[in-house]
């Protein structure tokens, strides 16, 4: 199915930390026209809606900011979900599981009877396990129900290599595949300086080891944890990786991100989303790259997989029941 960019309208479900900081983010992205935002405190979104507005004369972006309902989402192109239980200090992402559940499959059915027929971006955690109940809850097409993935732990992965290396993040191609959480893991034989493999590189150089690589993954991995402990809750960098997506999605640009995409067994596993990097444009999930693993990243990536699988299995069997 083909989606067309009409209106350049984007609707966001979820005012709170995460919200606010893409919306503040798309100040400076050009060619958005409409950004409404939905919030179950109708009074916060308000407030955010002429906080932001009183900014717009300073901004990139001319776009119409207003507080809405849901039936906003009728004529949006993208409709983002950031509404959703915080992660709290010492909680892993999975341990959000049943509250957010409920929340999202709600949020993507009011979306659904809105007759909306866009893109849906999913970004509450834990996000992969999210971005299923909204691709059940919203009667969409698989390929336009994306999740944010694992585009920030990409990111976080990159800036620490490239700051350990002294080469610009932009020369890095690096991922971080499986889960948005404890179960992901770095495909290191496919990680390149350029042109150049990372492996041989370090190899030649003999300035970073394997074990320094996974140490650079662990505080990757570790960094959500780490961030939640010293200031409660972590906004910055996904706002900005949610603006990232948004941009491919708006400008049809094909871009290889590492967003949560449901599985056809591109890598041996299917039914449920994950974290791999696939082609997003203007129609949404475009192709998924089927990377070669090696039986150890195989192995890590059937665990994260499964991880999922069991979890979704386990605990979001009622609040799935009535979707079939």
């Amino acid at each position: 199915m083909e989606v067309k960019i009409r209106k350049r309208k984007i609707v966001l479900v979820g005012t709170g930390f995460v919200g606010m900081s893409f919306a503040y983010s798309l100040l400076s992205e050009k060619g958005i026209n409409e950004l409404v935002l939905i919030d179950m405190n109708k009074d916060k979104a308000i407030g955010e809606q002429m906080d932001l507005s009183d900014g717009l004369p300073y901004a990139d972006s001319k776009m119409t900011i207003k507080a809405g309902d849901y039936e906003e989402c009728a004529d949006a192109d993208i409709v983002v979900i950031t509404a959703g239980a915080a992660q709290k200090p010492g909680q892993t992402r999975l341990e959000l599981v049943g509250i957010n559940a409920r929340i999202t499959k709600d949020v993507a059915t009011q979306v659904r009877m809105s007759g909306f027929s866009g893109i849906l971006v999913v970004a509450s955690n834990p996000v992969d396990i999210m971005t299923y109940v909204a691709y059940r809850a919203s009667g969409l097409p698989k390929e336009q129900v994306i999740g944010s993935g694992t585009i920030l732990d990409t990111a976080r992965l990159r800036y620490n290599i490239s700051k350990r290396l002294g080469i610009a993040p932009s020369n890095v191609h690096a991922y971080i595949m499986g889960e948005h959480g404890d179960s992901s893991f770095v495909p290191w034989i496919h990680c390149y300086l350029g042109c150049k493999h990372l492996l041989e590189y370090i190899d030649e150089e003999d300035n970073l080891t394997l074990e320094d690589l996974q140490n650079i993954y662990l505080e990757v991995r570790n960094a959500a944890y780490e961030i939640i402990d010293r200031k409660k809750a972590t906004y910055y960098g996904i706002g900005l990786a949610l603006k990232r997506l948004i941009s491919c999605l708006l400008n049809d640009e094909k871009a290889i991100l590492t967003v949560s995409t449901y599985q056809n067994n591109e890598y041996g596993r299917e039914g449920y989303y994950i974290g791999t990097p696939a082609v997003v444009g203007s129609n949404g999930v475009e192709k998924i790259i089927k990377l070669p693993l090696n039986e150890m990243d195989q192995n890590k990536f059937n665990h994260s997989f499964d991880t999922l699988k069991q979890t979704i299995e386990e605990n979001l069997q009622e609040v799935l029941a009535d979707l079939d």
